[in-house]
Parts: C-alpha cells; structure tokens; sequence
C-alpha cells in the first residue's frame, strides 16, 4: 500500500444506517395528510331546513274542524235513526194494508147479497160460492194458502193434527178425510188440518 492510500481519512457510504434521525415517523405523516385534506364545506343557509312553527291558534283551528266533523256526524248517525225508526213504524202501522185492501171485494159481494131480499136457494148458493172463492183469492195473494191434504197423503205432524185411527186398507199412518182445512202463512202453520188417519198395522 502506498503512503498516499494510507493517509485517506475513511469515507461515510452511501446508504443510509438505521436510526438516522432525518426519516419521518408514522405520527408525521397522518399529520401532513390531514393538512393536504380539503376542509368539510359548511352547509348554505338555503339548505338546511327550517325548524315547523306550529302556533297554537293554528292548533285551536284544527281542533274546532276536528270537533266540527264529529258532530256533523253524530247529526247524519241521528237523523238516520229516527229515520229507520219512522219506517219500522210506519211497517207496523201499516202492514195489513194490502191484506185488508184485498178483503174489500169480499165485503163488496156480501153487502150485495143482502140487498137481495128475495133470491132462491140456487142463487143464494152461487153467491155465497163466487164469495169464497174471493176471500180464499185474497189469503193467497197474502201468502195465506190452505192444508187440504189428499185421500192417502202420509200425515204430517207438522201440518196435520189427527182426530182418530180407522182401521183401513190403504197403507197405515197416512190421511182418510180431512175434517177441518188448515192453513199456513208463508212457512208457518197457523191452523194444521184435523184429519183421520189410518191404523198402524
């Protein structure tokens, strides 16, 4: 080696050892993006929305609309009752109407009949015949019809009431002759027929 060499003082590398104090540390560099970051803008006037100012005569007027509608209901729920009530009575008052209209040529034919004062047995019998055939017409028309059942019917408990048994060839339990006609309003009976009936074998 010659003496020129050895006389170079020792040169630093280079790369940087570690530790070296001029690196940055993790503290620093949220630091500095934190910095670099826009600021949040704050929000216009024009975009937040203004707090609802209820008074209380605004309260007071919904309040007398809100009573207002309960009453005109009550008065339409009232006035539909009396008027309900009104037809039921009406119903009631009125409900043999049509019954009683349809009597009146009944009535019509016997006051003819007696202002005939001198008429025969076969004339008087026609009358009192053509009679009966407008009183049964008018029950029918008010849904009045007879229980006339026939020679051999079985009896009906619901509809017949027995009167007595005869012993009889036609089969038992069933009707001989009715001795008085019934009669049913719609489905309910208001006179059942009295009828004999046959014996049980």
């Amino acid at each position: 080696m010659s003496e020129s060499e050895s006389n170079k003082p020792n040169e630093a590398p280079d790369a940087p050892q570690a530790g070296n104090a001029s690196e940055p540390s993790t503290q620093d560099v949220l630091a500095a993006a934190q910095a670099a970051a826009p600021a949040p803008e704050a929000p216009s006037p024009e975009a937040v929305a203004p707090e609802p100012f209820v008074t209380l005569e605004s309260l007071q007027a919904q309040l007398d609309e809100a009573n207002d509608t309960v009453l005109r209901a009550k008065a339409d729920v009232e006035n539909a009752r009396r008027r309900a009530d009104e037809e039921v009575q009406k119903a009631r008052k009125f409900a043999v109407e049509s019954f009683a209209e349809s009597l009146l040529p009944v009535i019509d034919s016997l006051e003819a009949a007696l202002s005939v004062e001198q008429s025969t047995v076969e004339q008087m019998r026609e009358g009192v015949s053509a009679t009966q055939k407008q009183l049964v017409s008018a029950l029918e028309r008010n849904k009045v019809v007879q229980i006339n059942p026939p020679n051999g019917e079985k009896f009906n408990p619901h509809q017949h009431q027995a009167i007595s048994v005869l012993p009889a060839e036609q089969e038992p339990n069933t009707v001989v002759s009715v001795l008085q006609k019934g009669y049913l309003l719609a489905d309910r009976v208001l006179r059942p027929a009295l009828v004999t009936v046959t014996a049980p074998k």
